[in-house]
């Protein structure tokens, strides 16, 4: 199986999309380490503008989400070096399943949810130390222009 990291068109900086998301919680002794690897939208139901002025609809993140959990579980370090942690947990929260889970409408952002086990003892040194404190993510998107709801 490739690795995430090599099937990433890396030709084009323009259409690599980055965002960072501190970790939450982690546990030394495990070398687990959980965030939010994107949210889409937040408790009061805007949708989140990142910083290259992207958005990423709520289906379109969770599709996204069950591509790489489907294909591929690897974490790698500063989108350069593979193999350097592994998916162990994963879930998309949208609207419809917080509603089925009982979690009250307005708690949780509408995003997703990840936790990785650190392989590499450098790595983990480097999230106790700070010097790793949010996950980021990488992908390829295809830009496509919203128009405002109120514009013709």
């Amino acid at each position: 199986m490739r690795k995430f990291s090599e099937l990433i068109e890396k030709s084009n900086p323009d259409n690599v999309i980055k965002s960072r998301f501190r970790i939450m919680k982690s546990d030394d002794e495990k070398m687990l380490a959980f965030g939010w690897a994107n949210v889409s939208m937040r408790v009061d139901g805007e949708l989140i503008e990142d910083w290259q002025a992207d958005i990423i609809e709520p289906e379109e993140l969770e599709n996204a989400a069950y591509e790489y959990v489907l294909l591929y579980r690897e974490g790698g370090e500063m989108h350069e070096r593979g193999g350097v942690a592994v998916l162990i947990e994963s879930v998309v929260f949208t609207e419809e399943k917080m509603q089925a889970m009982g979690i009250p409408a307005g708690t949780l952002p509408v995003g997703w949810w990840i936790g990785f086990k650190i392989t590499d003892k450098d790595v983990w040194e480097k999230v106790k130390n700070g010097t790793y404190q949010m996950f980021s993510i990488e992908g390829e998107a295809e830009r496509v222009e919203v128009r405002a709801e109120n514009t013709l």
